[in-house]
């Protein structure tokens, strides 16, 4: 079977499985702790940095699948295409992906199941070299037991196609939705910290249109998350919001990171 291989093992995250493990441990400890009681996300948007920038921040949504850690069996990720461009959304062809901590098996059910839509097409090149995706793997491998996933690599495309691609794995219980993104880019702290706090309020409210392609470098698929929860007329929680200048930067081009529970 075709494996698709760490691109940035090393460098946003590290190689060595027991130091990614303890780097994981950190962030988790450096989370934001779910209070009693709170639900399972459908959903999750999580930031894609470097762990010693955004780890703490993404492991505060990943901290609310604990009690799922044996229901979540599915997994479907969303990320913005760095590197290549896209004309809509890549799934993979490869049937594997690596990290450090193992093998995740590519879901070839969901992966057929969006095949027709508009917008989806087959090709790895979107993958080979991106990290929106690839961060994100050694979280849900720490947090569930086991699941096979959907990447999808997402270039220009619409909130409709995105929604109709995700109502078509949308599933029960047992499929989670990862919506990866970080906030804004480059500003001085200060003024991140508005414009980031702006955006935050508009995912909170579910108003897709306000967040654009500057807000947030995941916006495409985040608008199209947003469209799809306010038409099933779900609750949205922010749960952290930091910024580079709050974890591992300096205040002068800070990027800001937000974690947001979809139940």
């Amino acid at each position: 079977m075709s494996v698709r291989h760490p691109a940035v093992a090393g460098m946003f995250y590290p190689s060595v499985p027991d130091e990614l493990r303890e780097a994981l441990h950190q962030a988790f400890v450096d989370a934001v702790p779910p209070p009693s009681g709170a639900p399972v996300p459908k959903a999750l948007i999580v930031p894609h940095a470097g762990y010693i920038y955004s780890g703490a921040v993404a492991a505060s949504g990943y901290l609310r699948l604990a009690p799922a850690r044996n229901t979540i069996t599915r997994v479907v990720i969303l990320g913005p295409s760095h590197r290549v461009h896209v004309a809509g959304l890549a799934a993979p062809v490869d049937n594997l992906f690596n990290t450090p901590l193992g093998m995740v098996l590519i879901d070839s059910d969901l992966r057929a199941a969006i095949g027709g839509l508009p917008g989806v097409i087959l090709d790895d090149l979107p993958h080979f070299h991106e990290h929106s995706l690839e961060v994100q793997l050694p979280f849900l491998q720490t947090m569930l037991a086991e699941f096979t996933l959907l990447p999808l690599s997402v270039g220009d495309t619409t909130p409709d196609q995105v929604a109709a691609v995700l109502e078509a794995v949308w599933g029960g219980p047992e499929t989670l939705i990862v919506i990866s993104t970080d906030l804004s880019h480059y500003h001085h702290y200060d003024e991140a910290h508005q414009i980031d706090t702006h955006t935050a309020a508009a995912i909170v409210s579910g108003v897709a249109d306000a967040i654009g392609d500057h807000d947030a470098c995941g916006s495409r698929p985040l608008r199209g998350m947003l469209q799809l929860a306010s038409q099933r007329g779900m609750s949205i929680e922010n749960v952290d919001l930091r910024n580079s200048g709050d974890t591992a930067g300096d205040h002068d081009r800070v990027v800001g990171y937000g974690a947001f529970v979809i139940a």
